[in-house]
């Protein structure tokens, strides 16, 4: 048996493995693979590699199609029990939404991504309000701030194609020990990955105000990289309060890490999107307590 598939729009730009897995739970990669070879999975009548990304219209054939082979079991979700509070503050965090998308202020303790010993993440609660939800990008579980949640497939791979070609301009606050010998500048440094790879990263960076002890800096990342201003700030000798993995001062060992993603800047289209943080309480009352005169 022949069944033909038409790629619809807005599901664009996946590889053919991934959407067919999509398509039919049942398939294996090796699976996809050899019925590539074989030809008996072509697109547009032609043989293609599984890496290949499916555009609108693309027709899929596939010439040995049967239900028993090509299933489609549904599987359960593995969704993690959201409760009352979690869900509450969740929404409470939500500064912006529109059909495509919505922005949260995250609040400081909650991962952004599941993992080993974590609970509970933003992308726990979201797929639990819908499967369409998708995160695009990260910010780490200690850091508080802006963070942008796709509502559909469509604004997932905007969001992906603006982060990667550095289209989205990332401002953070951050309370540091010390002060950096200049005022401004930007750090070219590079950071070893979890695999020992030399990675380079960009910042830029100001002093904000300043006393003996203390310095609020704004940091703009052109990079990307996991730690990457909180290594750059250990770097200047100005580690981020709070910091318990770079910050070896042990005096506010129990203040909450002093970083926040504090304003996005981008467009989609015609149209410009802004958005700011609102500095959570311990950070201004930290800026209070080392008198720190500032006004976002």
């Amino acid at each position: 048996m022949i069944k033909k598939i038409k790629i619809a729009q807005g599901f664009e730009d996946q590889r053919l493995d991934k959407y067919l897995k999509k398509l039919f739970s049942n398939l294996t990669q090796s699976f996809i693979e050899k019925n590539l070879r074989k030809k008996n999975i072509l697109v547009n009548d032609l043989s293609v590699k599984s890496k290949y990304l499916v555009k609108e219209n693309d027709l899929i054939i596939i010439k040995n199609y049967s239900i028993e082979i090509y299933a489609n079991h549904k599987t359960q979700s593995k969704k993690k029990n959201i409760n009352i509070t979690q869900l509450k503050n969740f929404k409470n965090s939500i500064i912006f939404q529109n059909d495509n998308f919505l922005v949260i202020d995250k609040w400081c303790g909650i991962s952004t991504q599941g993992g080993t010993n974590i609970n509970i993440s933003i992308d726990n609660i979201i797929k639990n309000i819908s499967k369409n939800y998708n995160l695009v990008h990260r910010l780490d579980k200690e850091t508080s701030g802006l963070l942008i949640i796709a509502k559909n497939l469509k604004y997932t791979k905007i969001f992906g194609k603006l982060f990667k070609f550095q289209n989205i301009k990332k401002t953070y606050l951050a309370l540091c020990d010390g002060k950096p010998k200049m005022k401004e500048s930007y750090v070219d440094l590079l950071l070893n990955n979890e695999k020992k790879d030399k990675l380079q990263t960009k910042t830029f960076y100001k002093i904000l105000s300043n006393n003996q002890r203390t310095s609020l800096i704004q940091f703009e990342p052109k990079t990307g990289k996991k730690h990457q201003l909180r290594i750059v700030a250990k770097n200047l000798g100005s580690p981020i309060v709070g910091d318990s993995k770079y910050n070896l001062n042990h005096s506010n060992k129990n203040e909450n890490l002093k970083l926040n993603a504090h304003k996005l800047e981008f467009k989609i289209d015609e149209n410009e999107f802004s958005f700011k943080s609102n500095l959570p309480k311990d950070f201004t009352n930290y800026m209070k307590l080392k008198q720190i005169n500032f006004t976002t």
